[in-house]
């Protein structure tokens, strides 16, 4: 199997929904289901879905149907938050303006890969992002990518169906914290969450940041050319099967 030597970046230009992209993202797993042997379509390139969401916490696959009714309204917040099920791996975290929401739609054979070494490209990508800032970042004993053993600046959580990977990662920019004060971020007591801010890097928005994290996956996976496109535009040319 031939290593593809491009990839679509889809970005979200202002925030979205959580389903929005969620619906994007499953339509864009489906099309690379159908391309699967025996099928004789023709495979997708790896895509990267980038967006910022509307402020929505999410519970991971093991929670799903544990979170209590009134858990759920008191994240919830007064309406000013949404909640979600959601089939990654991890715990309940938050996402919302501020924040790099980065999902890779890839099949995992094409690039010779295996899952663990998947979730290291991800963490790597994650780690030179914020050196590209200025930050140290560094992997621990947790999952997520971390400025110091305490302070968790990216969250990572993935799914697997077939060797297609879907959901991914969520690095803080620009994000207020206050909405990670109202849980045990992805289940570890005693931890921080911290941004690009906190650290001391103001002034750059999610695109740029995501531009620069897609940059870094695409290296790592020995893809030479980034298309980049509207991912509401996409949408809506019906580019991908279902979508209108």
């Amino acid at each position: 199997m031939t290593t593809p030597r491009s990839l679509l970046h889809l970005h979200f230009q202002n925030p979205v929904p959580y389903l929005t992209a969620a619906s994007l993202q499953e339509s864009l797993v489906t099309r690379f289901l159908r391309s699967k042997p025996p099928s004789t379509l023709t495979a997708p390139p790896p895509h990267i879905l980038t967006a910022e969401f509307n402020p929505v916490y999410t519970c991971g696959r093991r929670e799903i149907g544990t979170v209590s009714a009134k858990q759920q309204e008191f994240l919830k917040a007064s309406g000013r938050a949404d909640f979600v099920e959601a089939l990654r791996g991890g715990q309940t975290t938050f996402h919302g303006p501020g924040q790099l929401v980065a999902y890779p739609i890839i099949d995992l054979k094409a690039h010779r890969l295996t899952p663990r070494d998947y979730v290291c490209v991800l963490e790597k990508s994650l780690i030179a992002t914020c050196a590209r800032y200025g930050i140290k970042a560094m992997t621990t004993e947790h999952t997520g990518v971390w400025t110091t053993p305490d302070d968790k600046i990216a969250a990572v959580g993935v799914h697997m169906r077939r060797n297609i990977t879907s959901h991914g990662v969520g690095l803080n920019v620009g994000t207020d914290l206050w909405w990670f004060d109202r849980i045990v971020a992805c289940g570890l007591e005693g931890k921080r969450t911290t941004s690009f801010e906190r650290e001391g890097v103001v002034g750059n928005g999610v695109r740029e940041v995501g531009e620069v994290f897609v940059e870094e996956v695409a290296k790592r996976l020995g893809v030479e050319e980034v298309t980049r496109r509207d991912a509401s535009e996409y949408m809506s040319e019906g580019k991908v099967e279902g979508m209108v």
